[in-house]
């Protein structure tokens, strides 16, 4: 019995591993500047942090956005501890959130929902942290963060976390039976 225990964990271990892996590969591979505010660039990235979510909970799901936040901050040639911060939080919360409200009911309709809340929960905080953070590492003032708000980092994160999201409904189903065989 132990034996098995193990040989799962390491099997879950692995696919997690490839999920952080997945992740960097489509950051290095795909980085399309936003035209209003080309500072700020849509990446797939966060897809396989969706799928981590979705087929083995929250937990899960913020270990890889931790390890994914870590190596494109640190060693990618990401934004250093601003980058950090800002991936891990609002990446975080919606792993956390996609990841409890599918795991208690597994059905298509509850997988948008999920992830319609996901978004905006992720979107809100984005704004948040925009107010809070960049003001401290980019030395930007609050009032100029506030009026990129609306016009800039809302309608952004809202794309993103969109694109991304529906991605995700439309490959999860497509890989979840790979990623739950034992």
């Amino acid at each position: 019995m132990r034996t098995n225990s193990i040989s799962m964990n390491t099997k879950k271990m692995v696919k997690l591993a490839m999920m952080v892996a997945i992740s960097c590969v489509l950051v290095l591979l795909i980085r399309i500047p936003f035209p209003p505010a080309p500072f700020l660039v849509y990446d797939p990235a966060d897809i396989p942090i969706y799928i981590t979510a979705f087929a083995f909970g929250p937990i899960a799901g913020v270990l890889v956005t931790l390890v994914v936040s870590f190596i494109q901050a640190f060693v990618l040639g990401g934004d250093g501890i601003y980058g950090f911060i800002m991936h891990f939080v609002s990446t975080g919360a919606f792993a956390i959130i996609v990841g409890i409200l599918y795991q208690r009911n597994k059905t298509r309709k509850n997988a948008v929902v999920a992830l319609v809340i996901g978004i905006f929960v992720m979107t809100l905080i984005m704004c948040i942290m925009n107010l809070v953070v960049t003001p401290v590492f980019m030395g930007v003032p609050v009032e100029a963060v506030k009026t990129m708000l609306l016009p800039i980092i809302i309608p952004f994160n809202l794309l993103k976390g969109g694109i991304n999201g529906a991605v995700t409904f439309l490959v999860y189903k497509r890989i979840s039976q790979f990623l739950h065989d034992e």
